[in-house]
């Protein structure tokens, strides 16, 4: 590999990874692919995580892989009875692309060991695959609220147990008005896991415009890193 990769995971579904991965490629310099390897529920006719990093950031989007069902990749294959790529299929794929790129951001699906396959292989295999062959940072989108230290523990724990460090911490959707819980996270976060918390997103920031997101999402950084 000759550009740098960003392996984007979370500590559950829905805490913002999508955004925070728009936010990382609006505010990257030089050439950016975002990579999906898996999308699933597209027979809902709703936009995809792709769709909305394209639409909050104008960037190169590649879906690798598209499934109907909104499950895990895995069940949603085994169930639509078809073969999707192996997880070393999206690994070269995205080695393709960080030659040509300046940066590749990977955005998974749900949390870190959600299977993208029907071998079992998940985003983990993938962040330490891609590492064999150039440096990756991996960035652990996590929320605000009850529950977050837990399973941003577990998630980091994972990934040092496979010999990967992570870049750090975003909060994918900080509230407008938050709670004690959120306010004593956002100090605890970065104690209990021992990372750097790089960003803060605000709520709703999936809903700005293009010009708006671009505008705005360099402020969510410029604080932590």
């Amino acid at each position: 590999m000759t550009g740098r990769v960003i392996v984007v995971t979370g500590t559950s579904t829905g805490v913002g990874k999508t955004v925070a991965t728009a936010a990382l490629a609006a505010t990257a310099t030089g050439s950016v692919s975002v990579v999906k390897p898996v999308q699933t529920g597209v027979a809902d006719a709703m936009p995809s995580d792709a769709d909305d990093v394209r639409r909050l950031t104008g960037a190169d989007v590649h879906e690798l892989a598209t499934l109907d069902e909104p499950l895990a990749p895995d069940t949603a294959a085994r169930r639509a009875g078809v073969a999707i790529p192996s997880v070393a299929a999206h690994a070269e794929r995205i080695r393709e692309l960080a030659q040509a790129h300046d940066l590749v951001i990977v955005e998974g699906a749900g949390g870190l060991l959600v299977r993208l396959d029907t071998e079992g292989g998940t985003l983990l295999d993938l962040a330490v695959d891609l590492s064999r062959t150039g440096p990756v940072d991996v960035v652990v989108v996590t929320a605000a609220g009850l529950g977050t230290l837990n399973h941003s523990e577990l998630t980091v724990g994972a990934l040092r147990a496979r010999g990967l460090e992570p870049a750090g911490l975003i909060v994918g959707s900080w509230p407008a008005a938050p709670g004690l819980a959120e306010r004593c996270n956002l100090d605890d976060l970065p104690r209990v896991t021992g990372l750097p918390l790089l960003a803060v997103l605000p709520e709703g920031s999936g809903a700005l415009s293009r010009e708006e997101f671009r505008a705005q999402s360099a402020g969510w950084f410029k604080n932590h890193r």
